[in-house]
Protein backbone atom coordinates (compact mmCIF):
# COMPACT_ATOMS: atom_id res chain seq x y z
CA UNK A 1 0.00 0.00 0.00
CA UNK A 2 3.01 2.46 0.65
CA UNK A 3 4.52 1.86 -2.74
CA UNK A 4 1.34 2.18 -4.31
CA UNK A 5 0.81 5.14 -2.84
CA UNK A 6 4.61 6.77 -3.33
CA UNK A 7 3.74 5.82 -7.17
CA UNK A 8 0.34 7.97 -7.59
CA UNK A 9 2.51 10.72 -5.89
CA UNK A 10 5.07 10.15 -8.70
CA UNK A 11 2.71 9.85 -11.40
CA UNK A 12 0.74 13.26 -10.12
CA UNK A 13 4.08 15.30 -9.60
CA UNK A 14 4.91 14.04 -13.20
CA UNK A 15 1.49 15.32 -14.61
CA UNK A 16 2.23 18.75 -12.68
CA UNK A 17 5.80 19.40 -13.96
CA UNK A 18 4.37 18.23 -17.75
CA UNK A 19 3.60 21.85 -18.55
CA UNK A 20 6.95 23.18 -16.96
CA UNK A 21 8.44 20.55 -18.68
CA UNK A 22 7.48 21.40 -21.72
CA UNK A 23 7.95 24.89 -21.46
CA UNK A 24 11.36 26.94 -22.83
CA UNK A 25 13.02 29.87 -21.94
CA UNK A 26 10.88 32.80 -24.21
CA UNK A 27 13.80 35.28 -23.42
CA UNK A 28 16.14 33.39 -26.34
CA UNK A 29 16.24 33.24 -29.73
CA UNK A 30 19.27 31.25 -31.45
CA UNK A 31 22.03 32.20 -29.76
CA UNK A 32 20.25 35.75 -28.40
CA UNK A 33 18.97 36.88 -25.32
CA UNK A 34 17.25 39.47 -24.81
CA UNK A 35 19.07 41.75 -21.91
CA UNK A 36 22.44 41.38 -24.31
CA UNK A 37 24.57 43.98 -25.20
CA UNK A 38 24.72 46.02 -28.66
CA UNK A 39 28.65 44.32 -28.48
CA UNK A 40 27.69 40.73 -28.03
CA UNK A 41 25.05 40.99 -30.97
CA UNK A 42 27.42 42.60 -33.44
CA UNK A 43 30.36 39.67 -32.61
CA UNK A 44 27.32 36.75 -33.04
CA UNK A 45 26.05 38.40 -36.15
CA UNK A 46 29.70 39.22 -37.28
CA UNK A 47 28.50 43.02 -38.15
CA UNK A 48 30.37 46.29 -37.26
CA UNK A 49 29.05 49.36 -35.25
CA UNK A 50 28.63 51.38 -38.77
CA UNK A 51 25.70 48.64 -39.55
CA UNK A 52 24.14 50.57 -36.69
CA UNK A 53 21.28 52.62 -37.36
CA UNK A 54 20.34 55.63 -33.99
CA UNK A 55 16.81 55.71 -34.21
CA UNK A 56 16.31 58.33 -31.00
CA UNK A 57 19.12 59.86 -29.06
CA UNK A 58 17.01 61.66 -26.26
CA UNK A 59 16.16 60.95 -23.42
CA UNK A 60 16.93 57.47 -23.91
CA UNK A 61 19.22 55.67 -26.95
CA UNK A 62 17.39 54.17 -29.78
CA UNK A 63 19.70 52.01 -31.85
CA UNK A 64 18.66 49.01 -34.75
CA UNK A 65 20.51 46.71 -36.01
CA UNK A 66 19.37 44.41 -39.29
CA UNK A 67 21.09 41.11 -39.80
CA UNK A 68 20.77 39.21 -43.21
CA UNK A 69 21.45 35.16 -42.07
CA UNK A 70 22.29 34.44 -45.66
CA UNK A 71 23.66 36.94 -48.05
CA UNK A 72 21.00 38.44 -50.89
CA UNK A 73 20.43 37.23 -54.02
CA UNK A 74 21.46 33.63 -52.91
CA UNK A 75 19.68 31.27 -55.13
CA UNK A 76 19.65 28.61 -52.26
CA UNK A 77 18.73 29.60 -48.57
CA UNK A 78 19.90 26.86 -45.96
CA UNK A 79 17.89 29.43 -43.36
CA UNK A 80 14.72 30.41 -43.38
CA UNK A 81 15.11 33.61 -41.85
CA UNK A 82 15.19 36.29 -44.32
CA UNK A 83 15.87 39.34 -41.75
CA UNK A 84 16.51 39.53 -38.19
CA UNK A 85 15.74 43.31 -36.83
CA UNK A 86 17.72 44.01 -33.46
CA UNK A 87 16.34 46.38 -30.88
CA UNK A 88 17.91 48.05 -28.38
CA UNK A 89 17.58 50.66 -25.57
CA UNK A 90 20.66 52.55 -23.68
CA UNK A 91 22.87 49.23 -25.45
CA UNK A 92 20.31 46.31 -24.21
CA UNK A 93 18.44 44.15 -26.62
CA UNK A 94 14.79 44.41 -26.15
CA UNK A 95 13.08 43.18 -28.93
CA UNK A 96 14.09 41.07 -31.98
CA UNK A 97 11.63 40.86 -35.12
CA UNK A 98 11.97 38.08 -37.50
CA UNK A 99 10.42 38.40 -40.63
CA UNK A 100 11.11 34.47 -42.71
CA UNK A 101 12.28 33.60 -46.31
CA UNK A 102 8.87 34.01 -48.16
CA UNK A 103 9.88 30.53 -50.29
CA UNK A 104 11.01 28.73 -46.65
CA UNK A 105 6.92 28.90 -45.49
CA UNK A 106 5.17 28.59 -49.21
CA UNK A 107 2.45 26.89 -48.51
CA UNK A 108 2.66 26.48 -45.25
CA UNK A 109 -0.52 27.42 -42.78
CA UNK A 110 -0.86 29.41 -39.80
CA UNK A 111 -1.19 25.99 -37.90
CA UNK A 112 1.84 24.86 -39.68
CA UNK A 113 3.50 27.41 -38.01
CA UNK A 114 2.27 27.29 -34.79
CA UNK A 115 3.67 23.45 -34.71
CA UNK A 116 7.27 24.63 -35.38
CA UNK A 117 7.52 27.42 -32.76
CA UNK A 118 5.95 25.26 -30.18
CA UNK A 119 8.48 22.93 -31.02
CA UNK A 120 10.80 25.03 -29.77
CA UNK A 121 8.94 27.56 -27.47
CA UNK A 122 5.99 25.09 -25.54
CA UNK A 123 2.43 25.40 -26.14
CA UNK A 124 1.36 28.67 -27.36
CA UNK A 125 -1.02 30.64 -24.27
CA UNK A 126 -3.25 32.16 -27.00
CA UNK A 127 -4.21 31.39 -29.95
CA UNK A 128 -5.68 34.13 -32.57
CA UNK A 129 -9.07 32.45 -33.87
CA UNK A 130 -9.76 31.25 -37.79
CA UNK A 131 -6.15 30.62 -37.82
CA UNK A 132 -6.35 28.50 -41.06
CA UNK A 133 -6.91 30.84 -43.34
CA UNK A 134 -5.50 31.01 -47.62
CA UNK A 135 -1.85 31.82 -47.87
CA UNK A 136 -3.64 34.67 -50.26
CA UNK A 137 -6.22 36.38 -47.29
CA UNK A 138 -5.27 40.08 -46.82
CA UNK A 139 -5.23 41.18 -42.98
CA UNK A 140 -5.46 44.85 -41.88
CA UNK A 141 -3.12 47.27 -42.55
CA UNK A 142 -0.40 46.37 -39.50
CA UNK A 143 -0.36 42.31 -39.78
CA UNK A 144 -2.27 40.16 -37.80
CA UNK A 145 -1.04 37.79 -34.71
CA UNK A 146 -1.77 34.63 -35.37
CA UNK A 147 -0.49 32.86 -31.83
CA UNK A 148 1.59 33.97 -28.81
CA UNK A 149 3.94 32.27 -25.98
CA UNK A 150 4.09 34.44 -22.81
CA UNK A 151 4.94 34.23 -19.08
CA UNK A 152 5.28 37.05 -16.64
CA UNK A 153 8.51 38.66 -18.43
CA UNK A 154 8.96 37.82 -21.99
CA UNK A 155 5.91 37.51 -24.83
CA UNK A 156 6.74 34.93 -27.71
CA UNK A 157 4.57 36.17 -30.99
CA UNK A 158 4.01 34.45 -34.35
CA UNK A 159 2.57 37.32 -36.96
CA UNK A 160 1.55 37.48 -40.76
CA UNK A 161 1.98 40.58 -43.02
CA UNK A 162 -1.17 42.50 -44.19
CA UNK A 163 0.09 41.93 -47.95
CA UNK A 164 2.81 40.37 -48.85
CA UNK A 165 1.60 37.21 -46.18
CA UNK A 166 5.24 36.35 -44.81
CA UNK A 167 5.31 34.98 -41.25
CA UNK A 168 7.45 36.60 -38.40
CA UNK A 169 7.97 36.57 -35.21
CA UNK A 170 8.46 38.91 -32.69
CA UNK A 171 10.37 38.54 -29.17
CA UNK A 172 10.80 41.08 -26.54
CA UNK A 173 10.79 41.22 -22.83
CA UNK A 174 7.76 42.66 -20.87
CA UNK A 175 9.54 45.16 -18.95
CA UNK A 176 11.85 46.75 -21.41
CA UNK A 177 9.26 46.89 -24.23
CA UNK A 178 7.06 49.05 -22.32
CA UNK A 179 10.01 51.25 -21.12
CA UNK A 180 11.32 51.35 -24.73
CA UNK A 181 7.71 52.75 -25.54
CA UNK A 182 7.39 55.31 -23.14
CA UNK A 183 10.85 56.60 -23.84
CA UNK A 184 10.27 57.01 -27.58
CA UNK A 185 7.04 58.59 -27.04
CA UNK A 186 9.41 60.98 -25.04
CA UNK A 187 11.78 61.06 -28.04
CA UNK A 188 9.14 62.00 -30.63
CA UNK A 189 7.42 64.63 -28.47
CA UNK A 190 11.12 66.16 -28.17
CA UNK A 191 11.87 66.42 -31.48
CA UNK A 192 8.27 67.64 -32.74
CA UNK A 193 9.20 70.66 -30.10
CA UNK A 194 12.68 70.99 -31.64
CA UNK A 195 11.97 70.51 -35.32
CA UNK A 196 11.27 74.04 -35.80
CA UNK A 197 14.24 75.13 -33.85
CA UNK A 198 16.24 72.83 -35.80
CA UNK A 199 14.93 73.57 -39.32
CA UNK A 200 16.29 77.20 -39.02
CA UNK A 201 19.57 76.44 -37.62
CA UNK A 202 19.97 74.37 -40.92
CA UNK A 203 18.49 76.71 -42.93
CA UNK A 204 21.20 79.53 -41.21
CA UNK A 205 23.78 77.07 -42.08
CA UNK A 206 23.12 76.49 -45.71
CA UNK A 207 23.21 80.27 -45.98
CA UNK A 208 26.58 80.78 -44.08
CA UNK A 209 28.46 77.84 -46.38
CA UNK A 210 26.97 79.34 -49.23
CA UNK A 211 28.43 82.95 -48.50
CA UNK A 212 31.67 81.03 -47.64
CA UNK A 213 31.84 79.49 -51.02
CA UNK A 214 30.85 82.59 -53.25
CA UNK A 215 33.81 84.61 -50.92
CA UNK A 216 36.21 82.48 -51.70
CA UNK A 217 35.06 82.10 -55.28
CA UNK A 218 34.51 85.87 -55.81
CA UNK A 219 38.33 86.16 -55.59
CA UNK A 220 39.69 83.52 -57.83
CA UNK A 221 36.93 83.36 -60.35
CA UNK A 222 37.91 84.28 -64.24
CA UNK A 223 35.26 84.37 -67.10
Amino acid sequence: MKKMRSLIFCVIALLLAAPMLLAQDLSKYRTFSLGNSLAFVLKHTDQKFADVKTTHGRPSLFQELTWRPSPLGNSFRSDPVEEVLFSFCNGQLYKISVAYDRTSTEGLTASDMMKAITARYGPATSVALEIDVTPNERYDQDGKGVASWEDSQYSVNLVRSSFTDVFGLVIYSKRLNAEAELAIAEAVKLEEQEGPKREAERKQKATDDLEVARQKNRKVFQP
